[in-house]
């Protein structure tokens, strides 16, 4: 019984941002901000892509996913962020550290492959336009995103069930803000390489191969789009793409950025401050990204709004 207890503590120090406790009341205001935006905003756009018949799309569709998707991650982390920066205690239980490192795993694969799956969407929408509505039917679409969806939840299942296995003999000081997989496998008292191996495996695909088709995909639209003869034509081409390609390059970006940093003393510190850029600005910049240069959008959100003014309206001179 005092293995068991040995091998899986009752709660997980967060060591976060503590080194720098001056740092951590602005930190504290600057994340609630950036995630209420973040909800709002992600949320205006699934309200939006639902309601409005024009934009019953496959690209609205799998926008929608995505919105869904930065919200779920965002609330998995946020919250207990927010309370370890505003108070002195920071911790978290056991099972919310294992709740975290399932949901984020299985999030962050997700996206991988939406982001690629709306890469080929483009891709059929510029480079076979005539057989667009063909090609991605309903049905289709929604295959897409339940593979999209079950390919995160699988992969998390196994590398997160087969890290929470490991014994961790007592430790239980994260220095993160949030609890991740790689972070927990090395609190493991005992030989990790076979996890290793399997999140490298994992990594390989969800993460590199994905990246690998959008960039095909986008070579393909490339091409496309250079034998457009009309600027007018090209410039549609590539506000149709701009978009995604901006999100594409912010997520993974933050990503590469990351795990390519130098191992010099201050790199983990500084990965720190990544981490909360794509945890909570990034599914903030998402949806202002789509909305601010997405005419249907805009139009979409502008007739929402006044819809339910003149409905307000409406409704007070009746009173």
């Amino acid at each position: 019984m005092e293995i068991a207890n040995t091998s899986s503590p009752g709660v997980f120090v967060l060591l976060g941002f503590s080194s720098r406790p001056s740092l951590e009341p602005i930190l504290f205001f600057l994340v609630l901000g950036f995630y209420v935006v973040s909800v709002l905003g992600n949320g205006m756009i699934i309200l939006v892509s639902c309601v409005e018949v024009h934009l019953h799309t496959p690209m609205y569709f799998f926008l929608a996913n995505l919105s869904f998707l930065d919200i779920s991650f965002t609330t998995s982390v946020v919250p207990q962020l927010l309370v370890n920066l505003w108070g002195p205690q920071k911790t978290i239980s056991y099972g919310g550290c294992v709740v975290q490192f399932y949901i984020s795993h299985w999030l962050g694969a997700t996206e991988c492959v939406l982001l690629a799956v709306m890469s080929c969407d483009r891709y059929a929408a510029i480079c076979r336009p005539l057989h667009y509505t063909v090609i991605m039917h309903p049905r289709l679409c929604l295959s897409l995103a339940f593979v999209s969806w079950l390919g995160g939840l699988t992969t998390s299942m196994v590398g997160s069930t087969l890290t929470m296995l490991l014994p961790l003999c007592g430790n239980n000081r994260i220095d993160h803000f949030f609890c991740e997989m790689p972070l927990i496998m090395q609190l493991a008292c005992v030989d990790t390489s076979f996890n290793e191996v399997e999140m490298y495996v994992a990594s390989f695909i969800f993460v590199v191969l994905p990246l690998g088709l959008i960039l095909v995909s986008y070579g393909h639209i490339a091409h496309a789009v250079l034998k457009i003869r009309s600027a007018e034509g090209r410039r549609k081409a590539f506000n149709t793409c701009s978009s995604h390609v901006a999100v594409v390059a912010l997520f993974y970006g933050s990503i590469i950025f990351m795990y390519l940093q130098p191992a010099k003393s201050n790199s983990h510190e500084q990965g720190k401050f990544i981490a909360l850029f794509y945890t909570v600005v990034t599914p903030m910049l998402n949806p202002l990204i789509y909305t601010l240069r997405n005419k249907d959008m805009k139009k979409g959100l502008r007739h929402l709004v006044l819809e339910k003014c003149c409905g307000f309206a409406g409704t007070w001179g009746h009173i």
